[in-house]
């Protein structure tokens, strides 16, 4: 009895020379798979092999997974042409012995002369070829585990490339967090990395009733017209395009020769392959959290390149990080939409208050995201500013309405409940949990009064103590209100509003925001405010 798993252990059974049975039984609280049963079958076959270099013979009359109590195996092996020879050898000892020996009272000058020396050169023969037979055998079984040694390290070179190769794949595609900057960079390692001559990515549209061509490499413009043009049908019946039924079944595919499986084709696929010029192909389903979500494709129609088994393991295990970075892209797309929704609708919910200066809020946000382009800010603080932007009158909420729609000129008393509004903004966005860069949300927004001479609102800061964020937004806010209508005047002229910003400039507005704006705004309004008449 042997124990090799810690799933069952084993009992041996001699039935002949060249016949055994194994039995494995179960260890109790163990539950072994269908698969281990196939291992062991393979294991036994490769233990044979090694050392008779000819596969045995395997009967499997008894089967857990057939109802039996374990699982016994009957192993028949060829006996070797040494095995034979050192048979017959060992045989003819005793029988020479016994030849000799009736010689000697036959005729004893016979035997000593003659038969004692033929009989010792013809077993000394027979050991000479037993010893060669015994070598040439164990030549063949060593050049067998030569190959089988040289395979396996083989393998074990591409299985290390493939997981190389994958782990490059999703490191590089893990910092992405769209579905566009994801393929982007799988295409781009991917060209890099793999040798194929071309190769694509097919993507289920929303409702999931046909595969889209998204991205791929090794196309002409040609091709990629065909792909882009071209309806992958997931909801027709009659679709058995190779595309579809590796989606649907969730199967791979690898095809050295297209023409073995025309007839599993539909006429419409059979022409798709050829505009394509497709001979062989390798398609895996992209799956992520047992769903499929797209399908992932290679051909070689210039190399002619055959496909083997680990170029499908290969790209199973991409189209496996594929599909998981693109359920991760879609998560923090669908986060982001409600994200910017609730800003959104955070931002209206200040308009609602008053009609008069509804999109107030969006203006300004426009407005500073064109000085943050002007200036050439970092993308994550350009967000970050049009947080700010968004929110930086949220405070007014707690400003009474007979104060902010009053149409006449305010009382200092009013005034001064008015200027609440920006610590109050600061307060109440302290309150959201802000992350990362963002968590300067509250402080910017809050701080988008204050003017460069210390004479701003709520902390009278100066100079570098603004944040550049506030500095920006306060040029925005200040423009937008000149040129907007409100309850106490009217919109004051573009051109004197500019003027009006530049002469503030320096002491109340930082210089270098103020010409980035100007730029900004020369560039994207000076001729719809021409053409609106509106330039006075």
């Amino acid at each position: 009895t042997y124990s090799y798993a810690r799933s069952s252990r084993y009992v041996t059974k001699k039935i002949a020379s060249n016949k055994v049975e194994i039995t494995a039984i179960q260890k109790e609280g163990a539950q072994e798979k269908l698969y281990q049963c196939q291992n062991r079958i393979g294991i036994f076959e490769a233990f044979a092999f090694s050392y008779t270099n000819k596969l045995p013979q395997i009967e499997h009359p008894e089967c857990i997974f057939r109802g039996g109590k374990c699982c016994r195996y009957i192993i028949t092996w060829e006996k070797t042409a040494f095995y034979l020879w050192k048979r017959i050898r060992n045989l003819s000892v005793p029988l020479f012995s016994a030849v000799f020996l009736t010689g000697l009272f036959v005729n004893r000058n016979f035997a000593l002369s003659f038969l004692l020396p033929a009989l010792f050169i013809l077993l000394l023969g027979m050991s000479c070829v037993v010893d060669f037979i015994e070598k040439k055998e164990l030549r063949a079984s060593l050049n067998v585990l030569h190959d089988s040694t040289a395979k396996l390290l083989e393998q074990v070179d591409i299985n290390y490339n493939n997981t190389l190769i994958t782990n490059e794949i999703g490191q590089a595609i893990s910092r992405h967090s769209t579905i566009d900057d994801v393929l982007n960079k799988v295409i781009q390692v991917s060209q890099k990395r793999l040798d194929y001559d071309r190769y694509l990515i097919l993507l289920a549209n929303k409702d999931k009733t046909r595969l889209e061509f998204r991205t791929g490499f090794g196309y002409s413009q040609e091709y990629i017209n065909i792909l882009t043009n071209t309806a992958f049908n997931l909801d027709s019946p009659d679709s058995r395009g190779a595309f579809v039924v590796s989606f649907r079944e969730q199967k791979p595919f690898l095809i050295n020769d297209i023409n073995e499986i025309e007839e599993n084709l539909s006429p419409r696929s059979r022409l798709f392959a050829k505009k394509l010029g497709t001979l062989s192909f390798i398609c895996c389903p992209i799956i992520c959290d047992g769903e499929s979500i797209g399908v992932l494709a290679v051909d070689n129609v210039k190399s002619k390149k055959s496909f083997v088994q680990s170029d499908m393991s290969l790209l199973m295990g991409i189209a496996s990080v594929i599909g998981i970075s693109i359920r991760n892209a879609e998560l923090l797309e669908d986060r982001e939409r409600q994200y910017r929704s609730i800003l959104q609708v955070l931002a209206a919910s200040i308009d609602a208050r008053d009609p008069l200066t509804a999109g107030h809020s969006e203006k300004v946000t426009e407005y500073s995201l064109g000085i943050c382009d002007e200036m050439g800010l970092a993308r994550d603080y350009r967000e970050m500013i049009r947080v700010a932007a968004l929110l930086h009158d949220y405070g007014k909420l707690g400003v009474p309405d007979s104060i902010l729609k009053k149409p006449g000129r305010l009382t200092e008393e009013e005034y001064d409940i008015v200027k609440t509004h920006a610590q109050k903004t600061k307060e109440i966005l302290e309150e959201i949990n802000f992350e990362g860069i963002l968590s300067q949300v509250p402080k910017i927004a809050g701080a988008h009064h204050e003017k460069l001479d210390g004479s701003g609102y709520p902390d009278g800061l100066r100079g570098d103590e603004i944040p550049l964020g506030a500095r920006i937004i306060a040029v925005a806010d200040f423009f937008e209100a000149l040129t907007a209508e409100r309850h106490y005047r009217g919109p004051m002229p573009v051109e004197k509003a500019l003027g009006l910003l530049e002469k503030e400039s320096e002491k109340h507005f930082d210089p270098e925001v103020v010409t980035a704006f100007i730029r900004f705004f020369e560039k994207n309004y000076l001729k719809k405010f021409y053409d609106r008449n509106e330039f006075i």
